[in-house]
């Protein structure tokens, strides 16, 4: 049985190697177009989680029409095969090249609140690219961690940390959030967060394009327990080529001295509200092929 699983591990990771040297030796227009076509199959030839999509869709915008919503459909699988070409070629880039690219809208209120010592914790959702959002700041010399979950491949698990630690990023174990966390932001660290995705147990319910949608506490708990100040920062895509990003960090406001359930619950409403306030700005960016409103509140 492990043996197989080996084999098969190995196997998954050599195809993907092999596309990842084919998206990073291309020019960056030939990848990404490549890319686009293959996001466009997917999603209109193949509709994989099409069926979702669309009705994401209609529940976050039911005021446009099929029309409308149908183009932002097709236009997210694009952008999100094309993010992933990014995503293999930011790894290869040089932090001055990652600088050029990126404008930082709010960088300095972050590095000021990052430097008063009880470091912050930067919440990010599946908008734009967020693995340029966090890349953008950690060579701009701010000390940056971020939460992954382990692979069930552990190859696959071993390449994420090294392309990470080339970006100037640390990866924190998700599975051991509630240990790691604290002491990162205790040693004055960043933490960084994907919260935008549906949580079985344990999360919080809140308002998402009108819907109640099951959320991690995690960020809220952390940033209430440590005192650590709590900020979005998303990058979203500019058009044209060479691709550029516009990196947007605002400031979640933390109620001070505020503890227990309520508290948790009104700190990451305000934090999924920013979110959806920049989803909004740039619908065709935002990953609506996660079906974020899965789980459903017990009935009273």
């Amino acid at each position: 049985m492990t043996a197989r699983h080996t084999v098969r591990h190995r196997v998954e990771f050599w195809i993907f190697r092999a596309l990842s040297w084919t998206v990073a030796v291309l020019p960056e227009r030939a990848a990404l177009g490549l890319c686009s076509v293959l996001g466009w199959f997917v999603g209109v030839v193949l509709r994989v989680r099409r069926v979702d999509t669309d009705r994401h869709l209609e529940i976050a915008f039911p005021e446009r029409d099929s029309a409308w919503r149908r183009r932002a459909a097709r236009a997210s699988y694009i952008h999100f095969a094309r993010e992933a070409a990014m995503t293999i070629r930011v790894a290869q880039m040089q932090p001055e090249e990652i600088v050029r690219r990126t404008e930082i809208v709010g960088l300095e209120a972050f590095q000021d609140a990052a430097a008063a010592g009880k470091g912050a914790v930067m919440i990010s959702g599946h908008l734009g690219n967020w693995e340029m959002a966090a890349a953008s700041v950690a060579v701009r010399g701010v000390p940056m961690d971020v939460a992954a979950h382990l692979q069930k491949n552990p190859l696959f698990y071993r390449h994420m940390v090294e392309r990470q630690d080339r970006l100037g990023l640390t990866v924190l174990v998700k599975n051991e959030a509630f240990r790691l966390v604290p002491q990162a932001l205790a040693a004055g660290r960043i933490v960084a967060l994907i919260a935008d995705q549906n949580i079985r147990k344990r999360g919080v319910f809140v308002d998402f394009f009108g819907k109640a949608a099951a959320t991690a506490k995690g960020p809220a708990l952390f940033a209430l327990r440590t005192g650590a100040p709590v900020f979005l920062g998303v990058a979203v895509r500019k058009q044209g080529y060479p691709s550029r990003y516009r990196v947007i960090i605002e400031r979640v406001r933390v109620e001070e001295g505020a503890r227990g359930a309520d508290a948790i619950r009104d700190l990451t409403q305000r934090h999924v509200s920013i979110l959806e306030a920049r989803i909004r700005e740039a619908p065709s960016q935002y990953f609506w092929q996660h079906r974020r409103w899965k789980t459903r509140p017990h009935p009273l």
